[in-house]
């Protein structure tokens, strides 16, 4: 059987599968090679189960069968696939890509507001869930995995999703799990140091980032939404035509123009300027950063044919999970939550809450294990240059010894720094609330909206905002 053939059997409905022990009679298999699994080593065992055809690249075999077709690139032809089986290439609905290194939830949840407010029918994949209508899927990653991405959007298709926001990680595009996915627009926030435990480095971190604009498995109309305050968001300007650029510092590549008239503890004034319309925005949320994020929404937006008047609706848009979330507490404290896990995340908010004015601020973070350990000093910068205080702890240590993390990301202190170590998250937590004075803000960083620490390849029950109340409410308690 040739792959064209191949092809109209998953569209006549043939099921595709690319772990072999998932593989059912009559099923076809896809053998994916990983960094550290050699593809072909499945193939029998799929064969065994009753695969209708197992599809491999040709340096993966270990032997020729009849049921073997040979493929250059097993991972397209997956997406094409699962094109065909869920028909996903003849939805009507409309699909965006989020892709950065900080700001992609954000994004995601306004523009989710700006559609919803404005009457389409939403569904979002991203870093907290997956979610449409009345149904919510826990996210197990940013991104699912291709034939998942598929299945999700089948589904969303069927209920009646006019518009998908979806966030694509760098690991996803490096991946290619979105591969068969024809995407209607691109956003590109900013790329600041992370996951250089699996990218080589900046240049390749850039380059995965990058697939979703210069791939050619986009839509004819693909509108490219970026950046222009942002140097990697420079360079990929000058790589596609007709982007929309976005930014607060209004550079002559800068189309969507921003600047803030107001940003406190009670939100940002946004004006904005667009070809000849000016429009002002407010919006409950902080800092420049969400600034940025505000006009990435919104020129995903103007990308795809709303006008300034649909985005007064941000004014009411809702708090984000886990992004600079103030977390209401029984002595009244003023305690944030943020995801921030890159030196340039945490930065950022750092500074945000800096600006509003508090007597002193308190910073509590700790580093992932397994993952870029030369960005653990770097975060430690970040977090004193701006905190009065800082409570260093662990985050999700995975089979790291956290110990061994906390010297890592100590390297960054200085001489002067204030800082406290406590290797146990909870009791952190419970010392900084307790160190806490009137006037005082508490940033916790690094976990936000997850409901567990990784340890030892256990996922052991864990949320701050839930541990934040509980050591808020020891201390009203007047436990000791």
């Amino acid at each position: 059987m040739d792959y064209e053939n191949l092809l109209k059997e998953a569209e006549l409905g043939r099921p595709v599968k690319s772990h072999s022990g998932a593989v059912q009679q009559g099923d076809i298999f896809v053998a994916l090679s990983g960094t550290r699994v050699h593809g072909g080593q499945f193939i029998q065992e799929a064969l065994e189960r009753g695969a209708f055809m197992a599809v491999a690249r040709q340096e993966d075999l270990r032997q020729q069968h009849d049921k073997i077709l040979i493929h250059e690139n097993p991972v397209f032809a997956l997406g094409q696939l699962a094109q065909a089986y869920y028909r996903t290439g003849r939805m009507e609905l409309g699909i965006i890509g989020i892709t950065g290194t900080n700001g992609k939830t954000t994004v995601t949840y306004l523009l989710e507001h700006i559609f919803k407010s404005n009457g389409f029918k939403t569904g979002v994949l991203g870093t907290v869930n997956y979610r449409w209508g009345n149904n919510l899927i826990d996210s197990s990653m940013t991104t699912p995995d291709c034939l998942q991405v598929h299945d999700i959007l089948s589904k969303m298709d069927q209920d009646g999703v006019e518009m998908v926001i979806m966030e694509v990680s760098s690991h996803a595009l490096d991946q290619d799990r979105v591969a068969g996915i024809t995407f209607d627009a691109g956003v590109f926030l900013n790329l600041t140091q992370d996951h250089l435990d699996y990218h080589k480095n900046m240049e390749d971190y850039f380059q995965a980032k990058i697939k979703l604009f210069l791939s050619s498995g986009k839509k004819k109309t693909f509108q490219s939404v970026i950046n222009s305050d942002d140097s990697y968001g420079q360079r990929l300007l000058c790589q596609v035509s007709g982007a929309l650029s976005f930014g607060l510092n209004h550079s002559v590549q800068t189309r969507l123009c921003g600047k803030l008239l107001k940003n406190d503890r009670t939100g940002i004034t946004l004006q904005c300027s667009y070809q000849d319309q000016e429009w002002v925005v407010s919006s409950p949320l902080s800092g420049r950063h969400n600034g940025s994020n505000l006009l990435a929404a919104q020129g995903a937006g103007l990308a795809l044919g709303l006008n300034p008047k649909q985005f007064e609706c941000l004014e009411n848009a809702g708090q984000v999970p886990g992004r600079l979330e103030k977390i209401i507490n029984d002595r009244g404290l003023d305690i944030y939550v943020d995801y921030a896990h890159t030196p340039d995340a945490l930065e950022n908010v750092c500074k945000t809450i800096k600006d509003l004015d508090y007597s002193r601020l308190l910073v509590l973070f700790g580093c992932g294990g397994d993952r870029d350990k030369a960005k653990r000093p770097l975060m430690t910068r970040a977090a004193a240059k701006y905190a009065d205080v800082v409570f260093l702890t662990s985050d999700n240590p995975r089979f790291e010894d956290p110990l061994s993390i906390i010297h890592d990301a100590c390297s960054g202190f200085v001489n002067g720094d204030e800082y406290f170590i406590e290797e146990e998250r909870r009791s952190a937590i419970q010392q900084a609330v307790y160190f806490m004075k009137p006037g005082d803000a508490l940033l916790v960083a690094g976990k936000g909206h997850e409901q567990y620490q990784e340890i030892r390849g256990v996922r052991n029950h864990f949320n701050d905002a839930e541990e934040i109340r509980l050591a808020a409410a020891y201390e009203t308690s007047g436990g000791s």
